[in-house]
């Protein structure tokens, strides 16, 4: 099992060329409640032409549940350690959701390291007061009941309607709410507290000059068609995409729509 020590947490990542130092990376973020196999079909696609790193976030996935740490500063300072300790001097990064929070934090404190930057499914805004107790109900129900007596509420949120009602996939949708379902208490409780008090990047986009692609899924309720539009306008130069009968998780339910739209993208970074 890879493992790392950085920043004083052991991180668990996956990477497809470790030897290979010709390869151009690709770096992948995962969303909040997910880990590196909400990439998989991304890797499959590019690893024959990338070197593609994946990774989990302290307490999510297969890393190590610290005490603190969960704030988008910290974990930021997670991934640009992981980066130097496998000597990543630059890269193309994809954070999705939580992975795009971090993604957007990078390319403002660190442009240098960056090739290019895909932002998917996500937001540069705090989270919205609205949504607050919500998310606290949903942790204290996680902390008193478990992963597995919420996980049924919290598929809408990671998919849309196009992916939960087609019968052709039901094994998929088994699948990905087993992996729900494996999320540790502890971890998810303080990861989703990390996500709903982080601060907003939005003032601060108009310093991006990385290239810049965002990506969301028409049918996302999590951070929809508007906030991927308001992020556009305010990185000069973004390309913006919308993947069709796609939810929050668009890696995982129109993965070829996906990869098609990042791959035109880094085509023409090059």
């Amino acid at each position: 099992m890879p493992m790392i020590n950085v920043n004083n947490v052991d991180i668990y990542y996956e990477d497809s060329a470790p030897e290979d130092k010709q390869k151009p990376v690709m770096v992948f973020a995962h969303g909040l409640l997910w880990n590196t196999q909400m990439y998989d079909k991304q890797v499959e696609y590019f690893k024959s032409g990338c070197r593609c790193i994946t990774f989990d976030f302290r307490g999510q996935g297969q890393s190590e549940i610290t005490k603190s740490g969960y704030d988008m500063d910290t974990l930021t300072e997670d991934t640009l350690a992981l980066l130097e300790a496998l000597n990543i001097e630059k890269c193309h990064f994809l954070g999705l959701s939580m992975g795009g929070f971090v993604a957007q934090r990078i390319a403002l404190k660190h442009p240098e390291l960056l090739l290019s930057l895909t932002l998917l499914e996500t937001s540069a805004d705090p989270e919205d007061p609205k949504n607050v107790p919500q998310y606290r109900k949903l942790m204290k129900a996680i902390r008193w009941l478990g992963m597995k007596r919420v996980s049924q509420k919290v598929m809408p949120i990671m998919f849309g309607n196009s992916f939960l009602n087609d019968k052709s996939r039901k094994a998929d949708r088994r699948e990905w709410l087993a992996m729900l379902q494996s999320n540790r208490k502890g971890g998810v409780v303080k990861a989703t507290t990390g996500v709903i008090e982080r601060s907003g990047t939005y003032d601060q986009l108009g310093e991006i000059t990385t290239p810049t692609l965002i990506i969301v899924g028409d049918e996302d309720t999590a951070t929809p068609y508007a906030k991927a539009e308001r992020m556009h306008f305010a990185i000069k130069g973004s390309k913006l995409a919308v993947i069709n009968g796609a939810g929050h998780t668009a890696t995982v339910e129109e993965p070829e729509q996906v990869n098609k739209v990042i791959n035109t993208f880094l085509a023409n970074c090059v």
